[in-house]
């Protein structure tokens, strides 16, 4: 793959066969971001797992980033009053599950009561294909929805390994100050160590790197973080 100037002269500042302590890590990236604008951070973390093995759970970050997430519940009643209350950008039953069905996606992330789960499950076609429907095992089918609706609004996000055994997430901003950006790190890997496969023999985590929107991947000795 052909890489742009920038990208080039960042990856000749450091070895990136090397691994670094978190502090060096995060230091190092700051120094080769390049961006006219504030770069993502994202983290890459690579597990031994096998086809049956899933890893897929969600994360508060302590520290937040980017625009405030806009939420959509379904709910009814006493529930929707509730949702409405914590803050839920759109609050409804049928008609918002009819007008989502002709493809309306103006939301970042969907919340369901339990009882509205059969209808909801028909937006297959249009929630699945972008990752929104809402899952029990990520806290996003509850009756706890201001419980649900304040962590997502912390910056609950949701993790999952990929068919590589990836685990890929954007944590904060290139601007973010070096220890909010290392504390969400930390979190993070924390959060992946705890859903570690319990039949799994061996190493868990292969590798760990960060890295900003275009910027060279910076590999972290995550031996120290656990």
């Amino acid at each position: 793959m052909k890489r742009g100037k920038k990208y080039t002269e960042a990856a000749k500042k450091f070895n990136q066969e090397d691994s670094f302590e978190l502090d060096k890590a995060v230091e190092i990236l700051k120094s080769v971001a390049s961006a006219k604008f504030d770069e993502t951070v994202e983290v890459a973390c690579r597990l031994n797992l096998k086809k049956n093995h899933t890893v897929r759970d969600t994360v508060v970050l302590p520290n937040t980033f980017g625009k405030d997430k806009k939420i959509l519940v379904f709910a009814k009643g006493d529930k929707a009053k509730e949702a409405q209350d914590a803050g839920a950008a759109f609050v409804g039953d049928s008609e918002l599950i009819d007008k989502v069905s002709k493809g309306w996606t103006d939301f970042d992330i969907v919340v369901a009561t339990p009882d509205m789960m059969k209808d909801v499950g028909k937006l297959g076609p249009v929630l699945g294909r972008k990752g929104l429907m809402p899952n029990p095992k990520v806290g996003t089918v509850t009756n706890d929805l201001k419980a649900a609706i304040s962590d997502l609004k912390k910056g609950r996000i949701e993790f999952r390994a990929d068919k590589a055994g990836v685990v890929h997430l954007g944590l904060g901003k290139i601007s973010m100050d070096a220890a909010k950006l290392k504390e969400n790190i930390k979190v993070f890997y924390g959060e992946v160590l705890k859903k570690r496969p319990s039949d799994l023999k061996g190493d868990y985590v292969a590798s760990l790197y960060i890295s900003s929107t275009m910027s060279p991947s910076v590999r972290i000795n995550f031996k120290n973080l656990e």
